[in-house]
C-alpha cells in the first residue's frame, strides 16, 4: 500500500487518507482474528475437559478442576463477614403466605438482601426456591408488582402459593451502574457476577437457621439476568439441587461476537458487565451446564425471544443433553421451548421443580 513516496512531501490529504486506511485495514484484521479465535472453541474444549463418565462420582471428580476454574473466572471474594445479623422487616402476607426482607451482613458494609416469604399452610420445613429477576427488574416482580408487561407472571408468588418458600434475591439491576461496579471489580480480577453470586450463598447460609426452610431440597429459578445468576451460581453452590434457566441459554460463541438480525449480540448492545473474562476460554453454556450435571436443570426458551435464534439455542441445549445422556441420567435434563417470547413459564417450571424437589 503506497500512498507517497515521502510523507514530508505529501499532500495533507493523501495523508490522511493513508491513516484512515491502515487503520481500517487494521481493524478488520483484528476483529477476523478475533473472531475465528474465539470460535475456534472445540480445540479449546479438548484441552480443558477430561470428563469421566463411568459413575457419577467420577464425573463429579473429573469436572472438579474446571468447577474451581471457573469461580476463578467470576471472581472469589473470599468468605463473609462471621456473623449474618439479619435485619428482617415486613414486605407483604395475605391469608396464603408471609413475605419479609431480610438483610445480611456480608463484607464489611456491604449487605445482601432478599426478599423471603413462607407460606402459611402445608408442613414444615418447606422446600425453598431462589426467584431470581433480571435486568431493570427487582424481587417485587417476581412477585407480579411492577410487572406491567406481565413477563414474570407472579412466578415467586405462585411458588409460595404452590407450597414452596422462596428466596428473591436482590441485585443491582441497571446496566449503566452494573459496568461501573464491573469495571471496579476487574481491576482487583473479579467480576461483578461473582460478588453478587456470593450474596446469593449467604442467603442460602441464611436460610440453614430458618426451621422453616428445607435447603436439601433447594432449586433456583431465574429470568433473563436472573437465568445469567442460575446458571452461573448452581456450578458453585452445590447445595441447589435443581435449576430452571429462563430466557438466557443460549449458543453462547454466537450470542456474544456474532452480529445477527435474529438476536442481540452482546458485542453490539454496550453491555459491558456481561463480558466475564475467560468465560469463553472452556464455558460455552453447553459446558457450563455440565458442571450442573447431573443435578437436574431446565431451559425455558421462546421462540419469539430475541435474545436468541430459538434453533441455535437448541443446538447448544442438545450438546449440553449429551452430558446427561452419557452418564445415564437424560431425564434429569428438559428444554421448554415455547411459541412466546421473553416470559417466565409458571405451569411447566412448577412441575419440573415438583419431580425433582
Amino acid at each position: 500500500m503506497t500512498f507517497y513516496e515521502n510523507a514530508l512531501e505529501a499532500e495533507p490529504g493523501l495523508v490522511q487518507r493513508g491513516i484512515n486506511d491502515r487503520q481500517s485495514l487494521l481493524r478488520r484484521e483484528t476483529e477476523d482474528f478475533l473472531r475465528q479465535y474465539t470460535l475456534d472453541y472445540e480445540r479449546r474444549r479438548e484441552e480443558h475437559w477430561r470428563r469421566d463418565y463411568s459413575s457419577e462420582e467420577a464425573y463429579l471428580a473429573s469436572v472438579e478442576p474446571n468447577r474451581e476454574r471457573w469461580l476463578a473466572a467470576v471472581g472469589d471474594f473470599g468468605p463473609p463477614e462471621p456473623e449474618m445479623e439479619p435485619v428482617v422487616e415486613p414486605f407483604a402476607e395475605n391469608e396464603r403466605f408471609r413475605a419479609e426482607w431480610v438483610t445480611l451482613n456480608l463484607y464489611g458494609r456491604l449487605r445482601a438482601r432478599a426478599v423471603i416469604g413462607v407460606p402459611k399452610t402445608g408442613e414444615a420445613p418447606f422446600a425453598t426456591v431462589i426467584c431470581q429477576h433480571g435486568l431493570g427488574c427487582s424481587p417485587e416482580r417476581t412477585f407480579g408488582l411492577a410487572d406491567e408487561g406481565q413477563l414474570y407472571h407472579s412466578f415467586a408468588r405462585r411458588c409460595l402459593e404452590h407450597g414452596y418458600a422462596v428466596i428473591s434475591p436482590m441485585n443491582i439491576i441497571g446496566a449503566d451502574q452494573r459496568a461501573r461496579y464491573e469495571r471496579m471489580c476487574l481491576l482487583l480480577g473479579k467480576t461483578l457476577f461473582g460478588l453478587e453470586i456470593a450474596k446469593i450463598r449467604r442467603l442460602i447460609d441464611y436460610a440453614e437457621t430458618r426451621p422453616e426452610l428445607d435447603t436439601g431440597r433447594l432449586g433456583m429459578w431465574g429470568i433473563s439476568l436472573g437465568g445469567t445468576y442460575t446458571l452461573f451460581t448452581t456450578p458453585l453452590e452445590m447445595r441447589i439441587r435443581a435449576a430452571i434457566i429462563t430466557a438466557f441459554f443460549n449458543h453462547r460463541l454466537r450470542k456474544m461476537i456474532v452480529d445477527d438480525p435474529r438476536y442481540s449480540c452482546y458485542l453490539s448492545t454496550g453491555e459491558e458487565h456481561i463480558f466475564v473474562p475467560g468465560w469463553l476460554r472452556e464455558f460455552c453454556d453447553r459446558d457450563v451446564v455440565s458442571l450442573i450435571c447431573p443435578r437436574p436443570v431446565m431451559s425455558q426458551t421462546g421462540k419469539a425471544d430475541g435474545v436468541s435464534w430459538w434453533p441455535w439455542a437448541v443446538e447448544e441445549f442438545e450438546a449440553a443433553r449429551e452430558h446427561y445422556e452419557r452418564l445415564g441420567v437424560a431425564d434429569r435434563i428438559e428444554l421448554d421451548l415455547h411459541e412466546g417470547g421473553h416470559e417466565i413459564r409458571v405451569d411447566t417450571g412448577l412441575r419440573f421443580l415438583d419431580r425433582w424437589l
